[in-house]
């Protein structure tokens, strides 16, 4: 199929470059650029997720652990709670 396309004069030159290196005829280039670039749009490289350390300090004790996870169960018991009773 034929049609016009507009192509920026520095990637041109590029697409006349690879065909002369590569022997092969411009129109077929560009079709290989086309595909290669259409895939890479489908399915983009994954990048690994990465999440530097931080440092949080020595834990002081299983007692303000303890507190802090009954205060969490209360707080939570007293949303439920509140939910609930908006429902009526």
């Amino acid at each position: 199929m034929r049609t016009t396309l507009t192509i920026d004069d520095q990637l041109l030159d590029s697409l006349k470059q690879a065909a002369q290196q590569s022997g092969r005829p411009f129109k077929q280039v560009v079709n290989e650029a086309l595909r290669l670039g259409l895939h890479e749009l489908k399915q983009p490289k994954a990048r690994p997720y990465h999440l530097p350390a931080a440092k949080m300090g020595q834990l002081r004790g299983h007692g303000d652990l303890d507190r802090a996870l009954l205060l969490a169960d209360m707080l939570e018991d007293a949303a439920i709670t509140s939910k609930l009773e908006m429902r009526k």
